[in-house]
């Protein structure tokens, strides 16, 4: 499946607020924010980030973000509809074989609870 724009997040206020609001999973090869959009029903929506300082040049970097978008493509049908991921990459998403950051990121999504349904008054 294709990686399409509307899956890609771009606006600084929704970025700070899965920084700042989101649910954090500890990868080791990378970190994943999650936080789930009040309208349902709506795609995934992702943003891979990677600093100098835990990755390195701008060629790791840049390899780093392009292997941890390939995984998020590949499996984003794991990835509740209306949630916004944020994937922070680290130095070893350079090194690690693909297999290991595609099961990292399944693990992950594994822990994403699904939206809880409407509370009765």
């Amino acid at each position: 499946m294709r990686f399409r724009p509307e899956q890609h997040l771009r606006r600084q206020s929704d970025i700070r607020a899965v920084r700042e609001q989101g649910r954090r999973v500890d990868c080791r090869a990378f970190t994943l924010l999650w936080l789930r959009r009040p309208a349902t029903g709506a795609n995934s929506r992702v943003c891979v980030v990677a600093s100098t300082s835990a990755v390195g040049p701008a060629v790791q970097r840049n390899r780093a973000k392009r292997r941890l978008r390939e995984v998020f493509r590949h499996h984003q049908h794991l990835v509740p509809a209306g949630c916004d991921l944020m994937l922070i990459a680290r130095a070893a998403a350079t090194r690690w074989p693909l297999a290991e950051l595609e099961k990292k990121f399944t693990d992950a999504c594994g822990q994403i609870q699904p939206a809880s349904p409407p509370q009765a008054p």
